[in-house]
Protein backbone atom coordinates (compact mmCIF):
# COMPACT_ATOMS: atom_id res chain seq x y z
CA UNK A 1 0.00 0.00 0.00
CA UNK A 2 1.28 3.47 -0.73
CA UNK A 3 0.59 6.92 -1.99
CA UNK A 4 2.37 9.89 -3.43
CA UNK A 5 1.76 13.57 -2.87
CA UNK A 6 2.75 16.63 -0.89
CA UNK A 7 4.78 15.80 2.23
CA UNK A 8 3.26 17.42 5.29
CA UNK A 9 4.55 18.29 8.74
CA UNK A 10 3.07 15.15 10.22
CA UNK A 11 4.43 12.84 7.57
CA UNK A 12 1.12 12.51 5.78
CA UNK A 13 0.45 13.29 2.17
CA UNK A 14 -1.92 15.48 0.30
CA UNK A 15 -3.44 14.67 -3.08
CA UNK A 16 -1.99 17.30 -5.39
CA UNK A 17 -4.66 16.56 -8.02
CA UNK A 18 -7.66 16.97 -5.69
CA UNK A 19 -9.47 20.12 -4.59
CA UNK A 20 -7.83 22.37 -2.02
CA UNK A 21 -9.64 24.30 0.65
CA UNK A 22 -8.83 27.69 2.16
CA UNK A 23 -8.72 28.43 5.86
CA UNK A 24 -12.13 30.11 5.49
CA UNK A 25 -13.53 26.96 3.85
CA UNK A 26 -12.30 24.74 6.67
CA UNK A 27 -13.46 27.07 9.44
CA UNK A 28 -16.88 27.52 7.84
CA UNK A 29 -17.35 23.76 7.41
CA UNK A 30 -16.17 22.89 10.92
CA UNK A 31 -18.13 25.70 12.60
CA UNK A 32 -21.34 24.62 10.83
CA UNK A 33 -20.94 21.02 11.99
CA UNK A 34 -19.98 22.02 15.54
CA UNK A 35 -22.93 24.39 15.74
CA UNK A 36 -25.26 21.62 14.64
CA UNK A 37 -23.78 19.44 17.38
CA UNK A 38 -24.92 22.04 19.90
CA UNK A 39 -21.85 24.23 20.38
CA UNK A 40 -22.63 27.91 21.01
CA UNK A 41 -21.59 30.13 18.10
CA UNK A 42 -18.49 31.54 19.81
CA UNK A 43 -17.35 28.06 20.88
CA UNK A 44 -17.97 26.60 17.42
CA UNK A 45 -15.93 29.36 15.79
CA UNK A 46 -13.06 29.00 18.28
CA UNK A 47 -12.82 25.22 17.93
CA UNK A 48 -13.20 25.38 14.14
CA UNK A 49 -10.40 27.95 13.91
CA UNK A 50 -8.13 25.75 16.04
CA UNK A 51 -8.82 22.70 13.87
CA UNK A 52 -8.17 24.66 10.68
CA UNK A 53 -4.89 25.98 12.11
CA UNK A 54 -3.72 22.39 12.64
CA UNK A 55 -4.45 21.66 8.98
CA UNK A 56 -2.62 24.81 7.89
CA UNK A 57 0.57 23.95 9.78
CA UNK A 58 0.53 20.43 8.34
CA UNK A 59 -0.75 18.44 11.33
CA UNK A 60 -3.85 17.08 9.62
CA UNK A 61 -4.25 14.50 12.39
CA UNK A 62 -5.46 17.33 14.65
CA UNK A 63 -7.41 19.17 11.98
CA UNK A 64 -10.89 18.92 10.56
CA UNK A 65 -10.76 15.10 10.73
CA UNK A 66 -11.45 15.47 14.47
CA UNK A 67 -15.06 16.46 13.72
CA UNK A 68 -15.85 12.77 13.32
CA UNK A 69 -14.46 11.88 16.74
CA UNK A 70 -16.02 14.93 18.40
CA UNK A 71 -19.45 14.08 17.03
CA UNK A 72 -19.19 10.59 18.54
CA UNK A 73 -18.22 12.08 21.89
CA UNK A 74 -21.14 14.51 21.81
CA UNK A 75 -23.51 11.64 21.15
CA UNK A 76 -22.13 9.56 24.03
CA UNK A 77 -22.16 12.54 26.42
CA UNK A 78 -18.37 12.73 26.76
CA UNK A 79 -18.50 16.24 25.29
CA UNK A 80 -21.17 18.58 26.62
CA UNK A 81 -21.31 21.19 23.84
CA UNK A 82 -22.42 24.03 26.09
CA UNK A 83 -19.74 23.44 28.71
CA UNK A 84 -17.58 26.51 29.37
CA UNK A 85 -14.26 26.90 31.21
CA UNK A 86 -14.06 28.51 34.65
CA UNK A 87 -11.22 29.15 37.09
CA UNK A 88 -11.98 26.99 40.12
CA UNK A 89 -8.81 27.37 42.14
CA UNK A 90 -5.97 29.89 42.19
CA UNK A 91 -3.09 30.46 44.62
CA UNK A 92 -0.17 32.66 43.71
CA UNK A 93 1.38 31.34 40.51
CA UNK A 94 -0.79 28.21 40.46
CA UNK A 95 -4.33 27.80 39.15
CA UNK A 96 -6.81 25.22 37.90
CA UNK A 97 -9.27 25.73 35.06
CA UNK A 98 -12.36 23.52 34.95
CA UNK A 99 -13.32 22.78 31.34
CA UNK A 100 -16.94 21.97 32.20
CA UNK A 101 -16.63 18.84 30.01
CA UNK A 102 -17.15 21.03 26.95
CA UNK A 103 -14.86 21.16 23.93
CA UNK A 104 -11.24 21.17 25.09
CA UNK A 105 -9.87 24.04 23.01
CA UNK A 106 -11.72 26.85 24.90
CA UNK A 107 -10.45 25.45 28.21
CA UNK A 108 -6.87 25.21 26.94
CA UNK A 109 -6.98 28.73 25.53
CA UNK A 110 -8.36 30.07 28.82
CA UNK A 111 -5.61 28.26 30.74
CA UNK A 112 -2.99 29.65 28.35
CA UNK A 113 -4.18 33.23 28.83
CA UNK A 114 -4.22 32.74 32.59
CA UNK A 115 -0.70 31.25 32.58
CA UNK A 116 0.63 34.27 30.67
CA UNK A 117 -1.08 36.64 33.11
CA UNK A 118 0.20 34.83 36.20
CA UNK A 119 3.75 34.52 34.85
CA UNK A 120 3.81 38.25 34.06
CA UNK A 121 3.05 38.89 37.72
CA UNK A 122 4.79 35.98 39.45
CA UNK A 123 7.64 35.14 37.08
CA UNK A 124 6.39 31.58 36.54
CA UNK A 125 2.96 29.98 36.34
CA UNK A 126 1.43 26.51 36.30
CA UNK A 127 -2.20 26.03 35.25
CA UNK A 128 -3.88 22.62 35.31
CA UNK A 129 -7.03 21.84 33.31
CA UNK A 130 -9.64 19.47 34.73
CA UNK A 131 -12.96 18.16 33.37
CA UNK A 132 -11.44 18.65 29.94
CA UNK A 133 -11.93 16.93 26.60
CA UNK A 134 -9.48 16.79 23.69
CA UNK A 135 -7.55 20.09 23.62
CA UNK A 136 -6.21 19.68 20.08
CA UNK A 137 -2.61 20.49 19.19
CA UNK A 138 -0.51 21.46 22.22
CA UNK A 139 1.87 23.49 20.06
CA UNK A 140 -0.87 26.07 19.51
CA UNK A 141 -0.88 26.99 23.20
CA UNK A 142 2.85 27.14 23.86
CA UNK A 143 3.29 29.18 20.69
CA UNK A 144 0.77 31.67 22.07
CA UNK A 145 2.87 31.90 25.24
CA UNK A 146 6.03 32.46 23.18
CA UNK A 147 4.19 35.13 21.22
CA UNK A 148 3.73 36.94 24.53
CA UNK A 149 7.52 36.91 25.05
CA UNK A 150 7.52 34.04 27.55
CA UNK A 151 8.62 30.41 27.46
CA UNK A 152 5.83 27.86 27.47
CA UNK A 153 5.52 24.18 28.25
CA UNK A 154 2.50 21.88 28.11
CA UNK A 155 1.77 18.22 28.84
CA UNK A 156 -1.38 16.15 28.65
CA UNK A 157 -2.44 12.53 28.92
CA UNK A 158 -5.19 10.75 27.03
CA UNK A 159 -6.87 7.36 26.72
CA UNK A 160 -4.65 4.25 26.96
CA UNK A 161 -3.30 3.24 23.54
CA UNK A 162 0.49 3.03 24.08
CA UNK A 163 2.44 0.05 25.38
CA UNK A 164 5.29 0.61 27.86
CA UNK A 165 8.81 -0.20 26.72
CA UNK A 166 9.24 -3.96 26.39
CA UNK A 167 5.50 -4.67 26.49
CA UNK A 168 2.54 -4.83 24.14
CA UNK A 169 -0.49 -3.90 26.28
CA UNK A 170 -2.20 -0.50 26.25
CA UNK A 171 -1.13 1.48 29.35
CA UNK A 172 -0.41 5.14 28.50
CA UNK A 173 -1.94 7.73 26.24
CA UNK A 174 -0.08 9.26 23.32
CA UNK A 175 0.74 11.89 25.96
CA UNK A 176 2.09 14.84 23.96
CA UNK A 177 4.62 17.37 25.18
CA UNK A 178 5.20 20.89 23.83
CA UNK A 179 7.83 23.52 24.61
CA UNK A 180 8.34 26.97 23.15
CA UNK A 181 10.83 29.82 23.30
CA UNK A 182 10.39 33.30 21.81
CA UNK A 183 12.74 34.95 19.34
CA UNK A 184 12.80 38.59 18.29
CA UNK A 185 11.11 37.44 15.13
CA UNK A 186 9.15 34.22 15.42
CA UNK A 187 9.26 31.34 17.87
CA UNK A 188 10.95 27.99 18.39
CA UNK A 189 8.39 25.28 19.13
CA UNK A 190 8.71 21.57 19.89
CA UNK A 191 5.45 19.61 19.89
CA UNK A 192 5.36 15.84 19.76
CA UNK A 193 3.54 12.81 21.05
CA UNK A 194 5.54 10.48 23.27
CA UNK A 195 4.27 7.65 21.12
CA UNK A 196 6.30 7.15 17.96
CA UNK A 197 3.28 8.22 15.94
CA UNK A 198 0.14 10.05 17.06
CA UNK A 199 -3.10 8.04 16.87
CA UNK A 200 -4.67 10.68 14.64
CA UNK A 201 -1.87 10.17 12.13
CA UNK A 202 -2.74 6.48 11.97
CA UNK A 203 -6.28 7.52 11.14
CA UNK A 204 -5.02 9.69 8.28
CA UNK A 205 -2.70 6.92 7.04
CA UNK A 206 -5.59 4.44 7.11
CA UNK A 207 -7.80 6.84 5.14
CA UNK A 208 -5.03 7.44 2.58
CA UNK A 209 -4.22 3.75 2.19
CA UNK A 210 -0.68 4.11 3.55
CA UNK A 211 1.35 1.94 5.86
CA UNK A 212 3.33 3.41 8.77
CA UNK A 213 7.02 3.13 9.50
CA UNK A 214 8.26 -0.03 11.23
CA UNK A 215 8.48 0.23 15.00
CA UNK A 216 5.36 2.35 15.47
CA UNK A 217 2.73 -0.26 16.31
CA UNK A 218 2.17 -3.86 17.34
CA UNK A 219 -0.89 -5.94 16.50
CA UNK A 220 -3.24 -7.53 19.04
CA UNK A 221 -0.84 -10.49 19.38
CA UNK A 222 2.04 -8.15 20.23
CA UNK A 223 3.75 -8.64 16.87
CA UNK A 224 5.31 -5.71 14.96
CA UNK A 225 3.10 -4.30 12.21
CA UNK A 226 3.06 -1.49 9.67
CA UNK A 227 -0.70 -1.71 8.97
CA UNK A 228 -2.76 1.01 10.72
CA UNK A 229 -5.76 -1.35 10.75
CA UNK A 230 -3.91 -3.65 13.15
CA UNK A 231 -3.89 -0.92 15.77
CA UNK A 232 -7.64 -0.38 15.47
CA UNK A 233 -8.11 -4.15 15.73
CA UNK A 234 -6.73 -4.19 19.27
CA UNK A 235 -3.05 -3.47 18.80
CA UNK A 236 -1.01 -0.79 20.53
CA UNK A 237 1.22 2.14 19.71
CA UNK A 238 4.87 2.10 20.77
CA UNK A 239 6.76 4.94 22.46
CA UNK A 240 9.40 6.93 20.59
CA UNK A 241 13.00 6.35 21.62
CA UNK A 242 12.23 3.04 23.32
CA UNK A 243 12.73 3.45 27.09
CA UNK A 244 13.17 7.24 26.79
CA UNK A 245 9.77 8.00 25.34
CA UNK A 246 8.14 5.38 27.52
CA UNK A 247 9.60 6.92 30.66
CA UNK A 248 8.60 10.41 29.59
CA UNK A 249 5.05 9.23 28.90
CA UNK A 250 4.79 7.69 32.36
CA UNK A 251 5.92 10.95 33.97
CA UNK A 252 3.28 12.84 32.00
CA UNK A 253 0.67 10.44 33.38
CA UNK A 254 1.86 11.13 36.92
CA UNK A 255 2.19 14.88 36.36
CA UNK A 256 -0.54 16.18 34.04
CA UNK A 257 -2.92 13.30 34.70
CA UNK A 258 -2.82 13.55 38.47
CA UNK A 259 -2.46 17.28 39.17
CA UNK A 260 -5.41 17.89 36.85
CA UNK A 261 -7.42 15.30 38.82
CA UNK A 262 -8.28 13.51 35.57
CA UNK A 263 -6.39 10.38 36.60
CA UNK A 264 -3.91 8.14 34.81
CA UNK A 265 -4.91 6.56 31.53
CA UNK A 266 -4.93 2.93 32.67
CA UNK A 267 -6.74 3.62 35.97
CA UNK A 268 -10.22 2.01 35.90
CA UNK A 269 -11.57 5.33 37.20
CA UNK A 270 -9.87 7.41 34.50
CA UNK A 271 -12.25 10.17 33.42
CA UNK A 272 -11.36 10.30 29.73
CA UNK A 273 -10.44 13.46 27.84
CA UNK A 274 -7.13 15.21 28.46
CA UNK A 275 -5.53 15.84 31.80
CA UNK A 276 -3.44 18.90 30.93
CA UNK A 277 -0.86 21.14 32.56
CA UNK A 278 0.36 24.41 31.03
CA UNK A 279 3.46 26.22 32.29
CA UNK A 280 4.74 29.71 31.49
CA UNK A 281 8.04 31.37 32.38
CA UNK A 282 8.60 35.12 32.16
CA UNK A 283 12.12 35.52 30.80
CA UNK A 284 12.47 39.03 32.21
CA UNK A 285 12.20 37.59 35.74
CA UNK A 286 15.51 35.80 35.18
CA UNK A 287 17.55 37.75 32.62
CA UNK A 288 17.23 40.99 30.71
CA UNK A 289 15.08 40.60 27.63
CA UNK A 290 17.74 42.17 25.39
CA UNK A 291 20.41 39.76 26.58
CA UNK A 292 18.11 36.78 26.11
CA UNK A 293 16.99 37.74 22.62
CA UNK A 294 20.55 38.60 21.52
CA UNK A 295 21.81 35.20 22.62
CA UNK A 296 18.76 33.28 21.34
CA UNK A 297 19.09 34.86 17.91
CA UNK A 298 22.83 34.14 17.86
CA UNK A 299 22.26 30.50 18.77
CA UNK A 300 19.64 29.97 16.08
CA UNK A 301 21.76 31.66 13.45
CA UNK A 302 24.87 29.63 14.37
CA UNK A 303 22.88 26.38 14.62
CA UNK A 304 21.88 26.83 10.99
CA UNK A 305 25.35 27.91 9.85
CA UNK A 306 27.44 25.35 11.72
CA UNK A 307 24.87 22.56 11.58
CA UNK A 308 24.68 22.72 7.80
CA UNK A 309 28.26 21.48 7.57
CA UNK A 310 30.38 21.58 4.41
CA UNK A 311 27.38 21.02 2.13
CA UNK A 312 25.38 23.84 3.75
CA UNK A 313 22.33 21.67 4.39
CA UNK A 314 19.23 23.70 5.23
CA UNK A 315 18.87 23.14 8.99
CA UNK A 316 15.35 23.67 10.30
CA UNK A 317 14.69 24.99 13.77
CA UNK A 318 11.90 23.31 15.76
CA UNK A 319 8.60 24.66 14.40
CA UNK A 320 10.13 26.01 11.19
CA UNK A 321 8.65 23.24 9.05
CA UNK A 322 5.21 24.08 10.42
CA UNK A 323 5.77 27.78 9.73
CA UNK A 324 6.74 27.08 6.12
CA UNK A 325 3.82 24.70 5.69
CA UNK A 326 1.48 27.35 7.09
CA UNK A 327 2.61 29.91 4.53
CA UNK A 328 2.35 27.43 1.68
CA UNK A 329 -1.06 26.12 2.65
CA UNK A 330 -2.46 29.53 3.49
CA UNK A 331 -1.60 30.58 -0.05
CA UNK A 332 -2.46 27.35 -1.86
CA UNK A 333 -5.08 25.70 0.30
CA UNK A 334 -5.35 22.39 2.14
CA UNK A 335 -6.05 19.00 0.59
CA UNK A 336 -8.33 16.70 2.61
CA UNK A 337 -8.32 12.96 1.83
CA UNK A 338 -11.49 11.87 0.02
CA UNK A 339 -12.48 9.29 2.68
CA UNK A 340 -12.33 12.00 5.36
CA UNK A 341 -14.41 14.41 3.25
CA UNK A 342 -16.92 11.63 2.65
CA UNK A 343 -17.25 10.91 6.39
CA UNK A 344 -17.67 14.59 7.22
CA UNK A 345 -20.22 14.95 4.43
CA UNK A 346 -22.22 12.04 5.86
CA UNK A 347 -22.02 13.58 9.33
CA UNK A 348 -23.14 16.98 8.04
CA UNK A 349 -26.03 15.36 6.18
CA UNK A 350 -27.17 13.60 9.34
CA UNK A 351 -27.11 16.94 11.14
CA UNK A 352 -28.90 18.78 8.33
CA UNK A 353 -25.87 20.92 7.51
CA UNK A 354 -24.83 22.01 4.01
CA UNK A 355 -21.03 22.04 3.74
CA UNK A 356 -21.06 23.31 0.16
CA UNK A 357 -18.03 22.61 -2.00
CA UNK A 358 -16.41 20.61 0.80
CA UNK A 359 -19.03 17.87 0.42
CA UNK A 360 -18.12 14.55 -1.18
CA UNK A 361 -21.05 12.10 -1.27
Amino acid sequence: MGATGEQTADGGTGDLTGPRFSEEDLVRTAAAVLGALGAPQQTAQLVATSLALSNLVGHDSHGIVRLIQYSDWVRTGQIQPGGAPTVVRARGAVATVDGGWGFGQPAAQAATRLAIELASDQGVAAVAISSCNHVGRLGEYVETIAGAGQMGMAFCNSGPVVAPFGGAGRVMGTNPFAWSAPLREGTVVVDFATSKVAEGKLKIALAEGRTVAPGCIVDRAGQPSVEPADFYDGGALLAFGEHKGSGMSMLIELTAGLVSKMGTSCDPEYLGGNGALILALDIAAFVSADRYFDQADTFCREAKRLGGGPSSVDILLPGELEARTFERRRAGGVSVPAPIRHQITELASELGVDVGAFSLP
